[in-house]
């Protein structure tokens, strides 16, 4: 690895295009030639603004196929979109990775009621089921609601406090962190681990507050883990204006009892595959550079932005490089990750797959974080090799991408660290991100065609740089 990085610095000019900028300066009458990396960004972004593919295939992808739970009719229709859209390209090598996959199922449609009593009228509550939680059949489960906005409070209440009711996790995302993932990753264990908790200690059922900064009847869902030897229990995340209301009647005193009906199932784990299409490197073919997002989204809406952007973003990427008649030196993939959302069994077979191959994956890049604008890149790898892609950032300068520096990449592609890959994530701009994150309005109306294009082209320039620069 650190041999690899030396070469990156080393073969790398921007290091001292500061110098250069300055040197220039002194010289009236004088401008700075373009370099070649520079010319072909330009052919980059030129070619995904005015000749893009992305915004027909994301179409394709959310309105053709739709919602694409793993195990699901909608995720096997999507790999076979896949595959037939990568060799429609004429990528060098087009194949089926094979990868089991769990497979729950919503079944009909969740009732959740807070049941009414004396003058109160009963009222529905906005809710979508959590993916690996348990249906109650049509009996439906009624009991009273304790409320916890913490673990802490919920140790406390201990087994007399929970066992028989529905507990109630009112932890909100933090709306004062300008970094929005930041708010998702504290307030996101109530989601995921909450249920499981809760129901060790006898709990019936589980509510959880949506996980978004916005305040709206919208339900978010997501996936939650129940631990081993935990008998799943039904378990909801309920719209915020909802949360607010049941919060504000529960600090009344009052007892507030729920009705809950849900009809999911878990079924046997199920066949599906990661998409893959690579063009083979004309110096060192056996060095790859991964390009990705996951295939497979929630069964609500149509995973146009979480993580149909993702998946056309890495196809395009490819596609681009092609249209230019670029030659990559190392075989560069675009991986269409199955099983993201709720297992991430997908990325973890293509790492098991690539160390049972001796494959060497000298990078790897992903895109999960919605379509919006791009602002930069996040580098998980060595402090040389951050560097070194940090001295990229000024040939993005032009294009406003401009955040370059140390983080997290994406769940896909971490399996790889362990090689020795550097990892990169994707950023855009993601204000608006976990307005619509898991919900039935991330549909492709919600992706605007500009920003998915700044995008593609972003991650291509990256791309390119890494094929070029990296031994």
């Amino acid at each position: 690895m650190k041999h690899k990085v030396l070469n990156f610095l080393r073969k790398s000019p921007f290091l001292f295009a500061p110098v250069l900028l300055i040197a220039t300066a002194l010289t009236p009458g004088t401008t700075l030639a373009q370099t070649e990396e520079e010319q072909f960004i330009r052919q980059v972004y030129d070619t995904a603004l005015v000749h893009g593919k992305s915004y027909e295939l994301l179409r394709q992808l959310t309105k053709n196929v739709g919602h694409r739970l793993s195990g699901s009719a909608g995720a096997q229709k999507a790999v076979d979109w896949g595959q037939q859209v990568m060799q429609e390209l004429r990528f060098d090598t087009v194949w089926l990775q094979e990868v089991t996959v769990p497979h729950w199922e919503r079944g009909k449609a969740e009732k959740v009621t807070l049941l009414g009593s004396g003058k109160d009228k009963s009222l529905k509550l906005q809710a979508l089921a959590l993916g690996s939680s348990a249906g109650t059949g049509p009996k439906g489960v009624t009991a009273p609601v304790v409320m916890v906005n913490n673990f802490d409070e919920l140790e406390q209440l201990g087994r007399q406090g929970v066992e028989g009711k529905i507990v109630f996790y009112n932890f909100p995302m933090n709306p004062s962190l300008i970094k929005t993932g930041q708010a998702y990753g504290e307030a996101s264990p109530y989601r995921t681990h909450g249920p499981s908790i809760a129901a060790k200690l006898g709990a019936v059922g589980a509510l959880v507050r949506s996980l978004t900064t916005a305040l709206d009847h919208v339900p978010h869902t997501g996936t939650t883990i129940f631990e081993a030897g935990v008998k799943p229990i039904p378990a909801l995340a309920i719209s915020t204006l909802d949360a607010e209301m049941l919060s504000k009647k529960l600090k009344s005193g009052k007892t507030q009892n729920v009705y809950i009906e849900t009809h999911s199932r878990t079924l046997p784990d199920a066949r599906s595959y990661n998409v893959i299409g690579e063009i083979r490197g004309s110096e060192q073919a056996d060095k790859i550079i991964t390009i990705g997002g996951h295939l497979d989204s929630w069964d609500v809406g149509e995973g146009a932005h979480d993580d149909g952007t993702g998946v056309v973003q890495s196809i395009e990427a490819l596609r681009i490089l092609k249209a230019l008649g670029y030659q990559p030196r190392h075989t560069i993939r675009a991986v269409l990750f199955m099983n993201e959302e709720n297992g991430l069994r997908g990325g973890r077979k293509y790492a098991e797959e690539a160390a049972r191959k001796g494959e060497k994956h000298i990078a790897a890049m992903e895109s999960d974080n919605g379509g919006f604008t791009p602002i930069g890149f996040t580098v998980d790898a060595t402090q040389e090799a951050v560097a070194a892609i940090e001295a990229l950032a000024p040939l993005f300068k032009k294009y406003q991408v401009n955040e370059f520096g140390a983080g997290g990449s994406g769940a896909d592609i971490s399996p790889l660290k362990p090689q020795g890959t550097i990892l990169i994530g994707y950023r855009p701009d993601t204000q608006r991100y976990f307005d619509i994150h898991h919900t039935a309005e991330d549909t492709f109306e919600k992706v605007n065609k500009r920003e998915l294009e700044l995008g593609a082209a972003a991650m291509t320039s990256l791309l390119y740089l890494l094929d070029k620069n990296l031994e």
